[in-house]
C-alpha cells in the first residue's frame, strides 16, 4: 500500500443528482476514494442563482469552505455573508449553513476533520427569502 492515493474529485459519485438535486449543482464527497482517516472533504458546485436544498449543521465537526470559483452567499444562522474567489470561511459545528450562488455558478471546497458519526441535521428549505 502507497502513503499516498490520487483521485479526480469529478470521478466521485455525484450525491445531488442521486438524491434528487441536481437542478441545483453538485455535491461530492471523495473521503472513501481517497482512503482518507482523518480528514473530511467534498466538493460543492452550486448553479448560477440557485441556492442549495437545505441548510445544516453538525454536533461536533467544524468545518473551512473555500471558494474556488465564482462568488455567492453563505446564510450562518440568521447572518449572510458576501463569498468571492479564494474566499476561506470557518464555520462552527452547531452554525446552521446554507449557500446561494451568484450568476456565474458557486465551487467550493470542504474541508474538516473526518468524524463518520457525525453526518450532520440537515433541515429541508432552512433558508427562505
Amino acid at each position: 500500500m502507497s502513503g499516498y492515493a490520487k483521485h479526480n474529485l469529478l470521478e466521485t459519485e455525484d450525491s445531488a443528482a442521486k438524491f434528487g438535486f441536481g437542478h441545483v449543482g453538485e455535491a461530492r464527497f471523495p473521503s472513501e476514494d481517497l482512503g482518507t482517516e482523518q480528514t473530511g472533504l467534498s466538493l460543492h458546485r452550486i448553479k448560477p442563482n440557485q441556492r442549495q436544498a437545505f441548510g445544516h449543521r453538525h454536533a461536533e465537526v467544524e468545518e473551512v469552505y473555500v471558494v474556488l470559483r465564482g462568488s455567492g452567499r453563505a446564510k450562518l444562522d440568521e447572518e449572510i455573508v458576501e463569498l468571492s474567489e479564494r474566499d476561506a470561511l470557518r464555520v462552527d459545528a452547531d452554525t446552521w449553513r446554507c449557500f446561494e450562488a451568484g450568476p456565474e455558478g458557486l465551487e467550493l471546497l470542504a474541508i474538516s476533520p473526518r468524524r463518520k458519526d457525525d453526518r450532520g441535521e440537515m433541515q429541508m428549505d432552512w433558508w427562505k427569502d
